[in-house]
């Protein structure tokens, strides 16, 4: 049904790769999250938390904008905005 899952995160909270980003950001909406957790299972760089619904965020000095998470969230809570 879905592509590959990344079933460990990357280095990035571990260590910090940099400030760069694409010229994108998500923005959790916080309005319908049902706390699925697939935005954190799909995160390469594990920098999504959050535990129950509407309550999920990132860490923005860790990433990247690869707009993984905007893609799974089934409720379409994620948006990508301008940095």
């Amino acid at each position: 049904m879905f592509g590959p899952i990344v079933s460990k995160s990357g280095s990035g909270v571990k260590y910090k790769t940099g400030s760069w980003r694409t010229t994108q950001k998500p923005k959790f909406l916080k309005k319908n999250c049902i706390a699925c957790k697939m935005c954190i299972m799909i995160c390469p760089e594990g920098c999504i938390s959050g535990k129950e619904k509407n309550t999920f965020d990132c860490n923005f000095d860790y990433c990247k904008g690869c707009g993984n998470c905007v893609a799974i969230c089934p409720k379409k809570d994620i948006i990508m905005e301008k940095e």
